[in-house]
């Protein structure tokens, strides 16, 4: 592993982490840095490369980009369009189903910020690398939190050398974590930091977003390694056998009935930056176990 944690303390969690992006029409593929009078304070954030700049896009924009994509995907996509005529407000072809209704459409639908953030306040202090657009290619993210801590490594492809440790934050600096699921597969989480300010991170698996925020918000118990049972360590040590090389440190908790989760990320074949997960239940033993009522 590129990274381990103090001796003093376990880890819980480690997921792929970057800034979000804009999924609706007029903010499809653009970012924004916000201060609280939606003001864009690229400029004002410290040690940061010069980044794009994007704009809204006009209706005229988001036609010709759907209606290039349907040359590209052919005649099935052009009939959705004709058939999405009548959309929702605001966009001249609908919604996209999948990705469910946007929870704060002056975030998410007119605007795109992923800081929110008034001068002196803890979110302009996160590492710039987190974004796609500045960091450089091959150079990629994650989020690690512990017991104690909350941190972002950055790693580079085809290397074997440490992550290097972008940021950290302990744990009671973080207020809140919330799955925003108007998102790319419902990848997005919010992390409100203790004086309000927030970012948006896309964390490539629905289940490390709700795994995130289940544990940042206190709602499942995790189980460090060194808790369970020789059992359940040989049945993980199996588990991981089975995995390839790429696969992330694993998520065990414990379910309302007593029984252990484990649940594997593995970097996913449909796409660069998603995961599927691999996941086991486990009793005291270490043998397979059904979820009772309740459990998921």
């Amino acid at each position: 592993m590129d990274w381990y944690p103090s001796p003093d303390e376990d880890l819980l969690l480690r997921t792929s982490a970057k800034f979000a992006t804009g999924i609706a029409p007029a903010v499809a593929g653009s970012r924004w840095f916000r201060d609280l009078e939606r003001s864009d304070i690229q400029g004002e954030l410290s040690g940061w490369p010069a980044g794009p700049t994007y704009t809204l896009r006009t209706t005229g924009d988001r036609a010709a980009r759907r209606t290039g994509r349907a040359l590209l995907v052919g005649i099935p996509l052009i009939a959705n369009i004709i058939a999405n005529i009548g959309g929702a407000s605001g966009s001249p072809f609908g919604d996209v189903p999948v990705r469910g209704n946007p929870e704060e459409p002056e975030n998410e639908v007119q605007d795109f910020p992923v800081m929110w953030a008034a001068p002196g306040t803890l979110a302009r202090t996160v590492p710039w690398q987190l974004d796609p657009a500045r960091r450089p290619e091959g150079y990629a993210t994650d989020l690690v939190l512990t017991d104690r801590r909350l941190l972002f490594l950055g790693t580079r492809s085809g290397t074997l050398a440490k992550a290097d440790v972008l940021g950290e934050f302990t744990r009671d600096s973080i207020a809140e974590a919330r799955q925003m699921k108007y998102s790319e597969i419902s990848a997005d989480v919010r992390l409100t930091f203790a004086d309000q300010s927030w970012i948006r991170l896309f964390t490539g698996n629905p289940d490390s977003a709700e795994r995130l925020c289940e544990l940042l918000n206190g709602t499942v118990q995790a189980v460090p390694e060194s808790e369970l049972s020789s059992g359940q360590r040989d049945r993980l040590a199996r588990l991981l056998s089975e995995l390839p090389d790429t696969a992330q440190p694993p998520l065990i908790t414990r379910l309302p009935s007593g029984i252990v989760m484990v649940e594997v990320r593995v970097p996913a074949k449909a796409g660069k930056d998603l995961y599927e997960t691999h996941s086991i239940l486990m009793d005291a033993s270490g043998g397979p176990a059904k979820p009772h009522p309740g459990d998921l």
